[in-house]
């Protein structure tokens, strides 16, 4: 007997050009590029083929199996309690920085005087908001991160030279990123004073010579020594080095403008600088609650000795950060600022509603009291009062591997969604993606 020939399965399989044809798709396409959601189209033909999936449905699945963006990064919820968590990517930026980097995605007048139709100064609008904020910069300039800005520094004023620094600060600051290596690869000899523990200013003083380059305070942010120690904060040593003709240079790291009355002990560039440091360094996407970018500033002649070295061509950043720079700087208040500035009575109130909606989803959930942290390298021993949704542990996974991903942590036999590392905005899609997670999962 003759098989049928109409009963082989790959006849039922929709061809390529008519799926790319359906108008839901080859709008995809137009978004997303052909080849991407042609990769997708060939997946679902696969299923098909195999009996996994009804040919009807091969549309629905293409459009469902297809991303968001054309890139690969994905939006994730930070229910990690770290308000500034660099694996997620740091600082979040505020609606206004995100509309400025869309406004500035095209072309625009980074350099363009539109009144002359001359060439302008680059960025001209961000450092003065940045300078607004610090007034006791006399004048700022803006790289790629922090690295670079000392990297820059340390080029321009101790290539060949010597550069002073106390042991204890010369610090590793993550995935084995160590600055002492930095600052020699500039060709800087790396003057050491002091000891681990312990470094008095007579230490700075006594290592002066004419062939210092400069003298460098790097804030030991992700760690703390405590007992027997003693350090040199910049208002001693400025003093000490006025007249000598060697400039000081406080690399403050978290990237706090000013003093904060929850962060007492951490560093900022506004106090820095009006103690006496010549520059100061920080980062942009951390307590600044702006994109990552390394901030330098302080003296004028000396910002622009750095604006003049040809590595500073290398370092400089793209119009789309200058934009979100500026738009931190004068828009509402960053999204770290509002964790940071969280009120502990409205976190219970957030947990509570959240934990009772997923009750009535059938969940094992509850409001418990829990700790954040700053994260980010900044303020390491303090720790916040917070919130979270208690959840069994093995919800972590899944919540992770969702459609839309939850990264929490583990605390004993439970999974903490905590809430001070989102905003209130933020607690619908939290509640949605925990519900979805979880019916899939059941």
């Amino acid at each position: 007997m003759t098989a049928d020939p109409s009963a082989d399965p790959r006849r039922r399989v929709p061809r390529t050009d008519t799926l790319l044809a359906e108008p839901q798709v080859a709008a995809a396409a137009g978004r997303l590029g052909r080849e991407l959601v042609k990769t997708a189209v060939q997946t679902v033909q696969t299923r098909v083929r195999s009996g996994d999936l009804p040919p009807e449905d091969a549309v629905a699945a293409v459009l469902a199996a297809l991303p968001g963006t054309a890139g690969s990064l994905q939006p994730v919820l930070n229910a990690t309690g770290v308000l500034v968590h660099t694996n997620l990517g740091r600082a979040p930026l505020s609606a206004a920085a995100v509309e400025a980097v869309v406004a500035a995605s095209g072309t625009t007048d980074v350099e363009l005087d539109l009144a002359t139709g001359r060439r302008g100064p680059r960025g001209e609008a961000a450092l003065s908001a940045l300078l607004a904020a610090v007034p006791a910069a006399e004048a700022a300039l803006v790289v790629n991160n922090c690295a670079a800005a000392l990297a820059l520094v340390a080029t321009c004023f101790c290539a060949g030279r010597e550069l002073v620094i106390a042991r204890g600060e010369l610090v590793e600051i993550g995935d084995g990123f160590r600055i002492p290596e930095l600052l020699t690869a500039t060709g800087a000899r790396l003057r050491e004073v002091g000891t681990t523990n312990r470094v008095a200013l007579a230490d700075y003083t006594a290592a002066l010579t004419p062939d210092t380059g400069a003298v460098l305070k790097v804030h030991p942010s992700n760690f703390v020594v405590r007992g027997f120690t003693r350090a040199v904060e910049v208002a001693e040593l400025a003093p000490a080095l006025a007249g000598t003709g060697v400039p000081l240079v406080a690399d403050v790291g978290s990237g706090l403008l000013r003093p904060h009355p929850l962060l007492p002990d951490e560093p900022d560039l506004q106090t820095a600088l009006a103690d006496g440091a010549d520059l100061v360094l920080a980062s942009g996407d951390k307590l600044f609650g702006g994109p990552q970018a390394g901030l330098v500033l302080g003296r004028a002649d000396l910002v622009q000795r750095l604006r003049r070295s040809p590595l500073y061509r290398a370092l400089r950043v793209d119009k789309t950060t200058l934009a979100a720079l500026e738009a931190t700087l004068r828009g509402p208040q960053p999204p770290v600022h509002q964790m940071l500035d969280a009120d502990p009575d409205m976190l219970r109130k957030r947990a509570r509603a959240l934990a009772a909606r997923l009750v009535d989803g059938g969940l094992d959930a509850v409001a418990v009291a829990s700790t954040a942290r700053v994260g980010g390298g900044g303020a390491p021993e303090f720790e916040l009062p917070s919130c979270a949704v208690s959840l069994p542990a093995a919800f972590a996974e899944p919540l992770r591997r969702g459609p839309r991903p939850v990264v929490g942590h583990l605390a004993g036999d439970r999974t903490l969604l905590d809430l001070r590392s989102l905003l209130p905005a933020q607690d619908d899609a939290l509640a949605d993606a925990v519900l979805a997670v979880a019916q899939r999962w059941t």
